[in-house]
């Protein structure tokens, strides 16, 4: 079987543009779009559905239907994976099912902001409808693409050296995607005097989407999986893949480490914005300007995080970025004390203004929070293909997509057992509006959100010394490897002396 060279890994790393831009229109403006704010209602939003917190006085109606699409979701997950693992294509297992749903991804991400009828009764209810529709397609289709795609990763980086480029490139390009789904802040500001409020964002909609399945597709015309990939097609159902993809030891470690890197990293993200206003009293301008800051460092540590891994190992790696995340979250408390930053907020009358020890405290964290956000966006994706051809080599089982399936349930069960979290905790000491639907942080509760993130990195780099990483490695050792093994020569695994 060939080899990918560099370029055909930059080439299948496109595929990830393409869908990061999709995933991060609807993280980016799902919710900006249908709740708007009075100053975009100002502007000429319309509410397509009813805003506030309708749902038992503490959920929006956007919000439950999010949560039932991620239930759908998370079955539809293991499904597709055994489907990809079992197939018989001639074409490959993966490929097929991801030129399948390249195009309708993008087609139904573009209709989910097309809702269709105003702000009256009826056309709320049909309203809720569509998007509850086009929300369960939209991950319908994204599993159909991103779990095939992923199990790519395994076949495709046949050495470590291989999969560490691959993970590399691939973070740059969902780097990249994410960037690219915020562009709409800028075009379509200059679009609406000509088109209206709702048509600026969708033509920015459409042409991201456009590009995106350009970038989808373009992998699987150009790498020809048949030539890269051979490997047997599985032979079990998808509840005897899924189980035994969680019997796997090893697995079950890096899993159960991963939840807890998800609840951490989404309560900082969700949270960064309440930080930035609230705790060190910047303008929300400035929720940029700290995001790109701390994503511009962070690449500038990729092309070294190999290097590392060569030198230190996978594991030692990511529990130093847990621990490196735990310390900018912990700097995030302090930061959101009250008193702490002596900021002008004694008097009602006058916003809070930022001062020269907020500063100190914004650049720490993005300074801090850039090595560790690198080698957390790369090695994870490594330690699953290795843990999977583990598997593969002592079972004879090909489940690649199961247990990169079983990785996406852990992030998302992490992302939204964050969301709940977050709303719960970041609210503490005020009293919500219930037909608002703006979130309102107070300082005490914004602690509390960074002890509680920290402490779920603290715990799942605790529970990553499970992962046996040196027998993972004995088992998958190829020619060529031999750095990467001489890393983790003299690592005693935890419970490896039970184990064997």
């Amino acid at each position: 079987m060939k080899r990918l060279s560099k370029k055909q890994m930059i080439i299948f790393a496109i595929g990830q543009l393409g869908w990061s831009m999709l995933s991060g229109i609807i993280s980016a403006w799902l919710v900006t779009y249908y709740l708007p704010s009075a100053q975009d209602i100002g502007a000429g939003a319309t509410q397509y559905i009813h805003p506030g917190l309708v749902i038992g006085g503490f959920m929006t109606i956007l919000g439950l239907i999010t949560a039932l699409s991620r239930i759908f979701d998370a079955v539809t997950d293991p499904l597709i994976a055994s489907l990809s693992d079992r197939s018989k294509n001639p074409r490959g297992r993966r490929t097929p099912f991801m030129q399948i749903a390249a195009i309708p991804l993008a087609v139904v991400t573009v209709l989910l902001f097309c809702a269709p009828f105003g702000s009256h009764e009826t056309g709320n209810a049909l309203n809720i409808v569509w998007i509850s529709v086009a929300i369960i397609l939209f991950y319908l289709f994204m599993t159909m693409y991103c779990t095939p795609y992923n199990a790519l990763i395994s076949e495709y980086g046949k050495t470590q050296e291989d999969r560490m480029f691959i993970s590399t490139a691939i973070s740059l390009t969902f780097f990249a995607g994410t960037l690219l789904a915020y562009t709409p802040f800028v075009f379509a500001g200059l679009l609406r005097s000509s088109v209206g409020f709702a048509w600026s964002y969708r033509i920015c909609f459409i042409v991201l989407a456009v590009i995106a399945a350009v970038c989808m597709l373009l992998p699987t015309f150009l790498l020809k999986e048949k030539e890269f990939v051979e490997s047997k097609p599985s032979n079990e159902n998808v509840f005897k893949s899924l189980a035994s993809t969680f019997k796997n030891k090893d697995f079950r470690a890096f899993s159960s480490s991963d939840i807890m890197y998800w609840v951490g990293l989404t309560m900082f993200q969700t949270g960064l914005p309440f930080f930035v206003k609230v705790s060190m009293a910047f303008d929300e301008s400035m929720v940029m300007v700290f995001m790109g800051g701390m994503t511009v460092l962070s690449a500038v540590f990729y092309p070294f995080v190999t290097k590392m891994v060569k030198k230190f190992g996978k594991k030692k790696l990511v529990i130093a970025g847990f621990l490196g995340l735990a310390l900018c979250y912990g700097i995030t408390a302090v930061a959101s004390i009250p008193g702490v930053l002596p900021v002008a907020e004694t008097n009602p009358e006058l916003p809070a203004t930022a001062n020269g020890l907020s500063w100190v405290f914004g650049i720490a964290v993005m300074i801090i929070s850039a090595l560790p956000m690198a080698l957390l966006g790369i090695i994870p994706q490594s330690i699953v293909a290795d843990v999977a051809e583990a598997e593969a080599v002592t079972t004879g089982q090909n489940r690649e997509g199961m247990f990169f399936a079983a990785r996406t349930f852990a992030m998302k069960f992490g992302q939204s057992l964050a969301m709940i979290l977050f709303t719960s905790l970041a609210i503490l000491g005020t009293t919500q509006a219930t037909d608002s639907n703006d979130i309102v942080a107070s300082k005490f509760g914004l602690v509390i959100v960074a002890i509680v993130a920290a402490a779920f990195c603290i715990l799942g780099a605790v529970l990553l010394l499970f992962y046996r990483e040196k027998k993972v490695m004995k088992i998958i050792a190829k020619e060529g490897d031999e750095a990467f093994m001489k890393a983790i020569e003299n690592e005693k695994d935890l419970g490896e002396e039970k184990a064997e």
